[in-house]
């Protein structure tokens, strides 16, 4: 018979292992370096409304490529940045400028939500203020009820 403390240390090792061999498939998948990155960031000038990364292109997989060449060469991401948005120019943003017309990209949202905002509060100002309580209604008397009272007070 096993002892406990035996059990436990496999169990403890078999754990180890399994985590382990996962770091390693996860090492192994994502590549390292910030070709990728950029990969990922930059929009794609072959697939409209896709990343350079997610473009099936086969355009766009050699420009990736070029991107990995380009970091093993030793040159900066900036420098490879600067060249890419020379070369196909703002297309690779994925995102305007914060700049001349690009400025209207951010504030139409501010301005809408702002706005928004305001209607909102004015709507329910006007439907929680309080209305001042309405008289209360004099009920409909009888009018022998009335005559009777009447001949009461007098006599």
């Amino acid at each position: 018979m096993v002892k406990r403390s035996g059990v436990w240390a496999l169990v403890l090792a078999g754990l180890v292992l399994a985590t382990s061999l996962g770091a390693a498939a996860e090492d192994a998948a994502e590549p390292e370096g910030w070709a990728y990155d950029v990969a990922g960031e930059l929009m794609s000038p072959f697939c409209p409304g896709r990343t350079l990364a997610d473009c099936p292109s086969q355009a766009a997989k050699s420009l990736v490529m070029w991107m990995v060449v380009q970091e093993a060469a030793g040159r900066s991401r900036a420098d490879v940045e600067a060249e890419l948005y020379e070369r196909y120019g703002d297309v690779l943003r994925p995102a305007p400028k914060v700049e001349g017309i690009g400025v209207t990209a951010y504030l139409i949202p501010v301005f809408t939500f702002g706005g928004g905002g305001l209607l909102l509060f004015v709507f329910l100002r006007r439907q929680t203020r309080k209305l001042p309580p309405a008289p209360p209604e004099q009920p409909e008397l009888d009018p022998e009820l009335v005559r009777i009272v009447d001949r009461e007070i007098a006599g």
